[in-house]
């Protein structure tokens, strides 16, 4: 292989988190039904936490705790994995679940008013 298509196959990780946005990214621009497009928030908000995720891993790391025995020897900081990016994730996670929820609450109660989920269809009827 070549260097560049190298490097491309090498970082694939992050071409799956590309993909992921631009589905979700899509579904938010081009779809006219609102539940397709809190789906595709859903989504793009998983890619979002899941590259935060991928770069608090490392190879050859540990977590870090640091035990009792190692005396007064200097501590590596290179040698563990960064937690922040996780704990940060976590709170993420917890945001996404409580937007995709109100999102659907008020996907019902659009329905319910307008009897149904169609931008354009609710549109026209808001504007009469």
């Amino acid at each position: 292989m070549t260097g560049g298509l190298a490097f491309l196959v090498a970082k694939y990780n992050y071409w799956v988190y590309i993909v992921l946005m631009m589905i979700g990214l899509y579904a938010i621009i081009a779809k006219n039904n609102l539940i397709k497009k809190i789906i595709g928030m859903s989504i793009f908000q998983t890619a979002v936490i899941l590259y935060y995720i991928s770069t608090g891993a490392k190879k050859g790391a540990t977590i870090p705790i640091i035990a009792h025995g190692h005396g007064h020897e200097a501590v590596q900081a290179a040698d563990y994995i960064n937690p922040l990016p996780h704990v940060l994730m976590l709170t993420a996670i917890v945001v996404s679940v409580a937007t995709l929820g109100v999102a659907l609450a008020l996907a019902i109660r659009i329905y319910e008013q307008h009897r149904t989920l169609e931008e354009d269809e609710i549109l026209e009827r808001l504007k009469e």
